[in-house]
């Protein structure tokens, strides 16, 4: 299968909050916006990155799978700078803080905080794995 396109949609009754926040705290910008689905790109990379908001109670969610998203999501977002990243969006944005900045000896220096729904971002900077994990990467990093 040739995949043109892959990005995640958030249910969430909360439309127009979340997509402010990810507008004002993630670069992305407004591609299609209705009052029950927002389609945004982030172009500070090639290819742009890509995020959906749509209120579960639209039509096109198949009954019985109507309701937003409650927890067990994680947004992954890689950065250059996961310090400065910290400092902008948890010391002065004022974002929640569910897991301090560290390193893990898995390769990655990250935080935690959340979007307005709950949803969990996963800020990170890749880092050199220690030695125990360095073996677990198929590819080098």
């Amino acid at each position: 299968m040739k995949v043109n396109s892959f990005y995640p949609v958030i249910l969430t009754e909360q439309v127009e909050t979340s997509s402010k926040f990810y507008r004002e705290h993630f670069g992305f910008d407004i591609v299609f916006e209705a009052d029950w689905y927002v389609s945004m790109q982030n172009q500070s990379s090639t290819p742009a990155f890509e995020l959906a908001i749509l209120n579960p109670s639209h039509d096109t969610i198949p009954q019985g799978f109507r309701k937003p998203v409650e927890g067990g999501l994680i947004l992954n977002f890689e950065v250059d700078d996961v310090d400065a990243e910290y400092e902008r969006l948890i010391v002065k944005a004022g974002l929640p803080l569910h897991l301090d900045i560290r390193d893990e000896d898995f390769g990655q220096r990250h935080f935690i905080t959340s979007d307005p729904n709950g949803i969990l971002l996963d800020i990170i900077k890749v880092i050199p794995p220690s030695e125990a994990f360095a073996d677990s990467y198929v590819a080098p990093v």
